[in-house]
């Protein structure tokens, strides 16, 4: 409990809409995994998340999570209830003046949005003397919407330019020897209907299939999409990675 809202008891039913979810589509519910997005929320919400099993976190902000991890690894660390230490994932936009910290406290990038950030990541992690391999997602902006990040690729399946240029950058992303590309991640457009978002975690689907023929190397096993109005809708269209903050732990 945090507060006066009931965590354990709101990850039980976004845990249960996302079983009806996964059924609906003919998966099983272990093919999705939950994000719980923390952005904003106090540590204290953060240790009765994980006392009620949540497993992966998710920040939205570097500097945020450079007081909160070390924070929470520290109350891990003396916690009767420690089972095992989360997976951190940075979902916000990373800025490449932050990519330093952002790898030193993240276990997952969700928000590479260009090749430049890619080449940052990957000189950083080449000080890193055990050749560690850093996990990252390519943002892609499939609604077209000018106020996201990410590749711009609404116009992917028309365009052959649009295509091609994002091709080409993808393979010099692929050379990078100490990234591991593991998917896609996409926001979209806020909407009163969580079916409007459908289209959109379609494209991505649809994206993510032609790269696994283009680029049969990499290992295409994620799509990050949906937050707590869609989630639903997302798993139906085939996310494997869904980041919810408000249904788990109430407004901000």
């Amino acid at each position: 409990m945090s507060g006066r809202v009931d965590i354990p008891a709101n990850l039980e039913r976004v845990q249960e809409r996302m079983r009806g979810a996964a059924r609906r589509a003919g998966r099983a519910a272990g093919e999705v995994t939950l994000v719980a997005v923390t952005k904003t929320h106090s540590l204290q919400a953060v240790q009765a998340a994980y006392q009620a099993g949540v497993r992966h976190f998710g920040e939205n902000r570097v500097e945020e999570g450079l007081l909160k991890i070390p924070a929470f690894n520290e109350w891990l660390a003396v916690s009767s209830q420690a089972t095992a230490p989360p997976t951190w994932h940075m979902i916000g936009h990373l800025q490449s003046r932050k990519a330093a910290d952002a790898l030193a406290h993240f276990d997952v990038i969700h928000s590479v949005d260009s090749l430049k950030l890619a080449q940052r990541l990957n000189r950083l992690a080449e000080r890193d003397p055990a050749g560690t391999l850093r996990p990252i997602l390519l943002q892609s902006n499939v609604s077209g919407e000018a106020s996201k990040y990410g590749f711009g690729l609404s116009r992917w399946q028309e365009e052959r330019e649009t295509r091609r240029a994002f091709f080409d950058t993808l393979g010099r992303i692929i050379q990078l020897p100490r990234l591991r590309i593991q998917g896609l991640m996409t926001m979209a457009p806020m909407a009163p209907h969580a079916e409007q978002a459908r289209p959109i975690f379609a494209a991505l689907r649809a994206l993510r299939d032609e790269l696994a023929q283009e680029f049969p190397a990499v290992e295409w096993r994620h799509l990050s999409m949906g937050m707590t109005d869609d989630f639903e809708v997302a798993i139906e269209e085939g996310a494997t990675l869904i980041r919810v903050g408000r249904a788990i732990f109430g407004p901000r």
